[in-house]
């Protein structure tokens, strides 16, 4: 079997070690770009059959100049990094790890949010200046009989309910595609969006980004929130209008922004939003654990493989493309 080609077009762990030893199996070896820019893509990707990608740009372009591609393997749940629309045209298949880092999630949200009310990142910088005094973080409230909205009730915001309950959390979600057995189940109340804003002390974001979901989170949503409230993006920068956060957050509407993902996922160091001493900044390592990295670098490379080898992967995002005559013998 004459050697395949995979591109990784970019990773934020140590190595692809565990993506080499997989992918080796199927004949498979990794190529891994340097930059992960559109111009580099579009050259590696003539010789590839797979494409493993996490953070960077695989648009039109990349897709069409791979004529040997047969899938596009998305390290994590989201794919609007990827031009799926194209691949499906020219009947690729693209893969995700739906369920991973769903406790790593829920976890960093709770640590923005407690954090927050804690006041521990306006502490830490106001000792290290001398100042000692309770005023920097000040006021603090307790969390357990506040109340948690939660945008979007999948996975991760189901497991953000069961373990913001645990704090005493009363739990508000926004999600009409949730069942009523799912709410039921999770002991937490369906409210509308603009209801979510107005009852809620703190608010996570855990939709995936859509054409309908790109800036949900605007100046209506943030004028509907109570003075004190402390928002939280852990899913996708783009879901938040992030001027007219800045503009909530200057006047004071708001408390505060937790914020684990950006547009463009990397700020400028002069950002109004990195200005905002309000704001807490993670640099999109919410998913992170070194359990769960291990597990998606596996979950991922194995989608691809299992693509390249003639099996069925886990995960498909565009199925449609499982009816063509070149994918029947995966049905």
């Amino acid at each position: 079997m004459s050697t395949r080609h995979v591109l990784v077009t970019d990773y934020t762990w140590t190595s692809t070690d565990i993506e080499a030893e997989i992918l080796a199996r199927v004949g498979a070896e990794l190529v891994v770009a340097e930059t992960g820019a559109e111009e580099e893509l579009v050259e590696l990707v003539r010789e590839a059959h797979g494409i493993l990608t996490c953070f960077a740009l695989v648009t039109p372009a990349v897709v069409r100049a791979g004529a040997q591609l047969q899938v596009i393997g998305r390290y994590g749940i989201g794919v609007d990094n990827i031009a799926v629309d194209v691949a499906t045209e020219l009947g690729i298949l693209v893969t995700n790890v739906p369920s991973y880092c769903v406790d790593e999630v829920a976890e960093h949200v709770l640590a923005l949010l407690l954090a927050h009310e804690r006041g521990i990142c306006l502490y830490d910088a106001a000792i290290r200046t001398g100042d000692w005094s309770l005023t920097p973080g000040l006021p603090i409230r307790r969390v357990s009989g506040r109340t948690l909205g939660i945008v979007g009730f999948g996975r991760i915001g189901k497991a953000l309910a069961t373990k913001a309950r645990g704090l005493g959390l009363r739990v508000a979600i926004a999600d009409p595609s949730a069942s009523e057995g799912e709410i039921a189940q999770a002991e937490v109340e369906r409210v509308g969006l603009l209801e979510l804003a107005a009852q809620s002390d703190y608010v996570s974001i855990h939709a995936p980004l859509t054409p309908e979901t790109h800036g949900l989170i605007g100046r209506e949503f943030l004028a509907a929130m109570k003075p004190g409230a402390f928002l939280v993006n852990a899913a996708r920068g783009s879901i938040v209008d992030q001027d007219a956060l800045v503009e909530a957050l200057r006047e004071g509407r708001i408390a505060g922004a937790g914020l684990d993902v950006f547009e463009p996922e990397r700020l400028p160091p002069d950002h109004a939003l990195l200005a905002e001493p309000r704001v807490i900044a993670t640099p999109h390592v919410a998913f992170y654990s070194e359990e769960s990295v291990r597990e998606l670098e596996a979950r991922a490379a194995e989608n691809v493989a299992s693509v390249l080898d003639g099996r069925m992967p886990s995960s498909v995002v565009n199925p449609e493309v499982l009816e063509l005559p070149r994918w029947r013998h995966l049905r």
